[in-house]
């Protein structure tokens, strides 16, 4: 048999968890996905699945197997839309995820400006504070916040961000002012775990990096929450700079330890197939490259 049927037909049965399930996705007899997996196996020389009578589990080399099947086929479809002429336009639907704030702030933006442009285009936005996984939940673009890993994904740098010190000057006036990092002992943290985890905030001094331990009043995992204590006067919290970014300007906030700051977090556009990346995410990186460098990132 054909051996990216083989391998489509046993991705189709680890993602439906069972024989049954992907014949009906493949509009195939059970027996027939049931040989295919088997030819699979001893082609391999190693069983990628175990079997009962009522579970059907994938062995740790068939996981391993299954995740560069799904990077193996998703490379094929997009060399065959490649030479379909499929990329002459931007067509189809594009997956794209980001954390919640940034997404809304930054990202949505341009997503509706990209969805006008190309009106052949469908877009779903996952706006989630974790690192979605880009090719095994089929996203096209993902922005990262901070250093990157090896990956066989591409990236492609849109800005720089810095992680703020903030707290309103209703609460500033009332509990004195944060000169040094050592103050903040004195003084009500909020920590937003997505930012800042555990009870370490880390600093520069002097072009050396220290670290201060803060005892957080309260710990919330969401950006937005913490925000809205700060705002409130409740305390001190630590944000990236585009979330503190508006509360700074209207005045409800205020920026303090400045000279203490760390070195700035690269943001990152993350997507499959470098120079054959389909037309449709490309198009997204040239929109989103170009409105951010009309705005720069704060």
């Amino acid at each position: 048999m054909d051996r990216l049927y083989l391998m489509s037909t046993f991705v189709a049965v680890v993602d439906c968890g069972g024989f049954a399930g992907a014949a009906r996705k493949l509009n195939l007899s059970p027996p027939a996905v049931t040989r295919a997996v088997a030819q699979l196996e001893e082609r391999l020389g190693v069983p990628l699945l175990t079997r009962t009578t009522r579970v059907v589990r994938v062995t740790e080399a068939g996981a391993v197997y299954a995740e560069d099947c799904r990077r193996i086929l998703a490379e094929v479809d997009e060399a065959d839309a490649a030479a379909s002429g499929a990329h002459a336009d931007a067509r189809g639907h594009l997956t794209v995820t980001a954390p919640v704030l940034f997404g809304r702030m930054r990202v949505a933006p341009i997503v509706t400006a990209y969805l006008r442009t190309y009106p052949d285009v469908t877009a779903t936005c996952w706006f989630i504070d974790r690192v979605v996984n880009v090719v095994d939940e089929g996203v096209d673009v993902a922005v990262r916040i901070g250093e990157l890993p090896d990956s066989s994904l591409h990236a492609y740098p849109v800005g720089q961000l810095h992680q703020v010190v903030c707290a309103s000057p209703q609460y500033l006036a009332a509990h004195g002012p944060i000169e040094q990092p050592g103050d903040l002992s004195r003084h009500t943290v909020i920590s937003a775990s997505a930012v800042t985890p555990g009870t370490q905030w880390k600093f520069t001094e002097r072009g050396r990096p220290i670290s201060v331990p803060v005892n957080p009043r309260v710990t919330t995992s969401t950006n937005d929450s913490a925000i809205a204590m700060a705002v409130e006067g409740f305390g001190v919290t630590r944000l990236m700079s585009y979330q503190a970014a508006p509360h700074v300007a209207d005045g409800t906030l205020q920026v303090v330890l400045e000279p203490y700051g760390l070195p700035p977090t690269p943001v990152h556009l993350l997507y499959r197939g470098g120079r054959r990346a389909s037309r449709k995410v490309r198009a997204f990186l040239e929109l989103a490259a170009a409105m951010l460098a009309e705005r720069p990132l704060p």
